[in-house]
């Protein structure tokens, strides 16, 4: 396989097509990802560890929060739809970032790929200290700050070296954690429908704030479960055929992931008395332990999380480097962002790690738990910003060239674009009013390096 061409520098900011639909020409060799590594990157990505706390951290709401996912999968397979859709038209590596800059310009690029930056480096500094909580149960190890600091680093470091050595280890990786994390996730979701029991279920309504605020309340939490949509369009360079691979995979792996959640919180609801469930910390243990009886539920769900988080790790270490690389290629960030080896952005991985890394070492050494927990909630702001701007570049693409569209075709993109907007406005709306605070500050200080870039491209 060959490695994906650099874009050069005089190019970075092609023509705008003058139809919504108008697909940017791409010769451009094979991909390494074909469409189930792709689907196994977004599947990947979305599941974390989060899917094996979700049905105790919505058990307070009553069943109704069954509804909020039924929504939000609506909204992300809209988000999934946009995102194949903006790939047909340009389908370079950088997703979100290439489709904010073609339609708006360099500072909207830039805020993108910045915005996205931080929410994958401290997401995975989040992924590695949750994956640490895990192995203390398989292998006792918290009782040692030095010991549970190494092997932190360690979950950090070996998706990091297989990335480094080249995006096929990285598809490879991926498909065999998503197939691995699958087993036991089946095992709840679709095994625990045999043992379900509505007398299990709960209330409706458990908590008293009527259907509508229950859902509302629900969705707040349930809005994160998502992230990693634009997984399949940040590596569109590395995907065989992106024009029509990255829209597949990004419904096909949002639409499973969606199953699996949805299957997983039924089954658990069903299985673990709702008493017990809202006070539940590994509600996946306990629905494993009511099936089967014993207690050996623990060591098979966290063996499962463990997995699940490797898996994770190694996909959004991918795209930790992807959004600055695009980005560094156009002249907006650094220019070492954008040095390759066997496809991988190198400098990207090892930065991005690092800072992981030593956000991790903090978060132990220091005991700035709550620092770090703040840093981590306003992943949840910046995640979305990428969101916004790329579906409402879909928007500003139909509005311009809406009269070079079916009118039908029109019709049906439009309702996507607007669904997929306030889907995205919904997670701002969702992380609260300190995230979007604290991330908006991020947010703002990457302007500065914005300056130097743009000041250094002026004087060149």
């Amino acid at each position: 396989m060959q490695t994906s061409p650099a874009v050069p520098r005089q190019a970075s900011r092609p023509t705008p097509p003058t139809g919504a639909e108008t697909v940017t020409p791409s010769p451009r060799p094979g991909g390494r990802f074909g469409l189930t590594t792709a689907t196994a990157l977004v599947m990947g990505n979305i599941i974390g560890g989060g899917i094996f706390m979700i049905p105790a951290a919505v058990a307070p709401f009553g069943t109704v929060s069954l509804v909020s996912f039924a929504v939000l999968t609506i909204g992300a397979i809209a988000l999934a739809l946009v995102f194949g859709q903006l790939a047909r038209r340009n389908p370079r590596t950088g997703g979100p970032y290439v489709y904010a800059r073609e339609a708006f310009g360099d500072f909207a690029g830039f805020l993108s790929a910045w915005s996205y930056w931080i929410t994958t480096w401290v997401s995975n500094a989040a992924l590695a200290v949750a994956a640490v909580g895990y192995l203390d149960v398989l292998v006792p190890i918290g009782h040692s700050t030095a010991l549970t600091i190494a092997a932190a680093l360690t979950v950090q470091w070996l998706p990091a070296l297989a990335n480094l050595a080249g995006t096929r280890f990285v598809g490879a990786v991926q498909l065999v954690s998503t197939v691995l994390k699958f087993i036991p996730l089946a095992l709840v979701a679709v095994g625990g429908l045999g043992f379900f029991d509505p007398k299990n279920l709960g209330p409706f309504d458990a908590s008293g704030q009527g259907w509508l605020g229950g859902m509302t309340a629900a969705a707040a939490i349930l809005l994160f479960s998502y992230l990693g949509v634009e997984s399949a369009a940040m590596s569109a360079g590395e995907v065989r055929d992106p024009e029509r691979n990255v829209g597949r995979a990004s419904v096909l792996g949002t639409a499973g992931a969606a199953l699996v959640y949805l299957l997983g919180t039924l089954a658990v609801f069903g299985t673990v008395a709702h008493d017990q469930l809202v006070h539940s910390t590994a509600p996946f243990s306990d629905a494993v332990n009511a099936m089967f009886g014993g207690s050996w539920g623990g060591t098979v769900i966290a063996v499962a999380a463990l997995v699940s988080m490797t898996g994770a790790l190694n996909g959004w270490t991918l795209l930790a480097a992807q959004a600055p690389y695009a980005a560094a290629k156009d002249g907006l960030f650094p220019a070492a962002f954008g040095r390759e080896r066997h496809g991988v952005p190198v400098f990207g991985v090892v930065v991005s790690v690092a800072l992981a890394s030593l956000l991790t070492v903090l978060n132990f050494a220091s005991g700035a738990k709550g620092a770090f927990d703040i840093l981590v909630l306003v992943t949840t702001f910046t995640a979305t910003v990428p969101y916004l701007l790329s579906t409402a570049a879909q928007l500003y693409w139909l509005v311009r060239g809406g009269r070079a569209v079916a009118p039908g075709r029109l019709a049906r993109n439009a309702v996507l674009g607007v669904g997929a907007f306030g889907f995205s406005l919904w997670l701002v709306a969702g992380a609260g009013y300190a995230a979007v605070y604290q991330g908006v500050l991020f947010l703002f200080a990457g302007i500065l390096v914005y300056v130097w870039m743009a000041g250094r491209r002026a004087a060149a």
